[in-house]
């Protein structure tokens, strides 16, 4: 989503007083921003989303939301366009901190380099004013959890695959080959 784009279930949380334990926030769209979303997320629906997160302090003026995203999503099937329903379940964790905060500042390599672990946590966002949109976040972790390509299932339990259908069990091309070899 660009930055001048605001989020279908934008919620801003103010930073300025909170609690100690942090602040709970719950997101359960209603059908029109449910509809929105569906559409921005090229959906054929979403039945239900739910975002449960936990804004709370981090290291003097710094913010950090936890929680989870849930939903029931609908997609077209990427072969045949059929509907296909799957759930979304992912786990929120995100850092903030102000534009100025001593905690904004990097240290860099000497060489000049910006080392990133990959496996390492994602760095802090940098945010300004006093208010974050808690709504679009949760909206991000959940398009990181549709699946990009979704397939339809037979009722037998085969993946359809263009205009024919191979068993989850089947054995590989090469064993079908040694199978072969043995006989000659």
């Amino acid at each position: 989503m660009n930055e001048h784009q605001k989020s279908p279930i934008s919620f801003y949380a103010t930073i300025l007083r909170l609690p100690r334990k942090g602040m709970p926030v719950v997101l359960e769209p209603d059908d029109a921003e449910r509809a929105r979303l569906a559409q921005e997320h090229d959906l054929l629906s979403l039945d239900r989303f739910r975002a449960d997160m936990l804004v709370e302090p981090w290291k003097g003026d710094g913010v950090r939301v936890s929680g989870e995203v849930s939903a029931h999503v609908t997609q077209a099937c990427v072969v045949t366009l059929e509907p296909v329903e799957s759930e979304v379940h992912e786990r929120i964790d995100a850092l903030f901190i102000p534009e100025h905060s001593p905690l904004a500042r990097y240290e860099s390599d000497p060489s000049g380099e910006l080392l990133i672990d990959p496996e390492g946590p994602d760095a802090p966002e940098i945010f300004t004013g006093d208010k974050i949109d808690v709504g679009a976040l949760a909206e991000e972790f959940f398009a990181l959890g549709i699946d990009p390509y979704p397939r339809k299932r037979a009722p037998d339990g085969e993946t359809v695959h263009g205009d024919r259908s191979f068993r989850d069990e089947t054995e590989s091309p090469f064993a079908r080959l040694a199978a072969l070899k043995t006989k000659l």
